[in-house]
């Protein structure tokens, strides 16, 4: 029996968001799910710059955790991009962390600009 997957942790509500490209009807697209903790990876280590490693600590996984998300993530996007298909974000196992714990958390790994 394998290990139930761990939750993990993001700080940014995405939501759920579509993205198509324009001036095709969505009955016609295909649709690729991008989970929450995968926009919550490409987020921290593209966006915010962070590495791997500060990266999985903020999410609560492993670095190796972190680089198959990414992994699983940019294959999505580049899906989505050269196929001209639609992109949902939503779902995942996830919770959300927002609040004073949350900025002394990022405060204490230095992830403060």
């Amino acid at each position: 029996m394998p290990r139930p997957e761990k939750r993990r942790r993001i700080c940014y509500n995405h939501g759920t968001l579509p993205f198509k490209p324009s001036g095709i009807p969505d009955k016609q697209l295909e649709w690729v799910d991008l989970s929450l903790d995968e926009m919550e990876a490409i987020r921290l280590c593209y966006l915010e710059g962070l590495y791997q490693e500060d990266a999985a600590k903020i999410m609560d996984i492993s670095r190796q955790t972190l680089g198959r998300i990414l992994f699983s993530a940019n294959r999505k996007i580049a899906d989505f991009l050269v196929n001209g298909k639609a992109l949902c974000i939503n779902g995942g196992n996830t919770f959300h962390e927002s609040g004073p714990h949350w900025n002394r958390r990022r405060r204490r790994y230095g992830h403060f600009r």
